[in-house]
């Protein structure tokens, strides 16, 4: 409860969401309400609290410490509900179990769903219930257990984790605003970073992902300009189109992340993106079937669909080892 009255649904979906997007735009996007019916709910909420959950900006939208206190309070209970839901839910449809996957990018979204049919073939009774997470929260989502298995980029040197074999590779290229002189070239090197300000993922990615990723020199040893933080890759899109700065990114992002205010620029001498399954070590007996299950079903299904998509772009069609 919050001054004296029950928190209502759309109170707790509109902060929940909020304080994950950090855009009122998207957040009303995935709650099929308008941006001004969040903006009031959000206020109306604020005004119950006493204090302000958010701080707006013509350029940013972040959780005050009132907000972060209240987000990490809910958030553990929402999490719990949800999962008793599933449960009544898995119980009602005959489903023995359930492995919850998450995924990180919509080429890893894509093998995950693929990938749950093959499973539930395989495994009568059991499903795959896949989870869209964000780099900044995949790791702790993970160990706080609302996934079991984890598909991510490397690199990946968590404490207390197992690697899964890598399941596809791809390309790497430079996000650019198409406005950005780089932007005509059909091929960029490393170097080449030097000539622009390289985005910042959240301070919660590990610092070794961030040092690979956005690294301070080039390998010849020219200073990179660092840039703007981002905490979703929308919002590195956003930064990316307005100017603000570039980020390297998989040969995915031409597939489905296209926008007309952005350019990917293929690296000429840039090794490849892995992309693994990772899940945390010790699980029970029953948990460690199901996630070995999957990854062999995972490696059917880029089978599959590198044949399914033998004439298309697709960062899953031969690239591999």
């Amino acid at each position: 409860m919050i001054g004296g009255r029950v928190l209502e649904r759309l109170e707790l979906e509109a902060f929940l969401t909020l304080a994950e997007e950090l855009h009122f735009g998207r957040t009303a996007e995935r709650l099929h309400l308008t941006t001004g019916r969040i903006s009031q709910t959000i206020k109306k909420l604020e005004r119950r609290v006493g204090t302000a959950l958010f701080e707006r900006t013509s350029r940013q939208v972040r959780l005050t410490a009132a907000g972060r206190q209240l987000h990490d309070d809910l958030l553990p209970a929402c999490r719990q509900i949800e999962a008793a839901l599933e449960r009544a839910i898995n119980t009602a449809r005959g489903v023995d179990s359930v492995l919850r996957v998450g995924f990180v990018g919509a080429a890893s979204g894509q093998l995950v769903f693929e990938t749950a049919q093959v499973y539930a073939r395989r495994n009568p009774g059991s499903r795959v219930l896949p989870r869209e997470l964000q780099i900044i929260d995949a790791f702790p989502r993970l160990r706080e257990g609302d996934v079991e298995v984890l598909i991510v980029s490397l690199p990946h040197r968590e404490p207390g984790m197992v690697n899964g074999p890598v399941l596809f590779s791809e390309p790497r290229m430079l996000a650019v605003s198409s406005r950005h002189p780089l932007a005509h070239r059909k091929a960029v090197s490393l170097e080449d970073l030097a000539e622009v300000r390289l985005l910042q993922a959240a301070r919660t990615v590990p610092d070794y992902w961030r040092t690979a990723r956005t690294p301070l020199l080039t390998p010849a040893g020219k200073p990179i300009e660092r840039g703007p933080d981002f905490g979703t890759f929308h919002e590195a899109l956003l930064l990316i189109g307005a100017g603000q700065g570039a980020f390297v990114v998989g040969a995915q992002a031409v597939r489905y992340y296209s926008r007309s205010d952005v350019t990917y620029i293929p690296f000429s001498d840039a090794p490849p993106l892995e992309w693994i399954s990772t899940w945390l070590a010790s699980p029970t007996t029953a948990t460690a079937a199901r996630i070995h299950s999957f990854n062999r079903a995972a490696q059917d299904a880029v089978t599959r669909i590198r044949l399914a998509a033998a004439t298309d772009a697709s960062p899953l069609d031969g690239t591999a080892p």
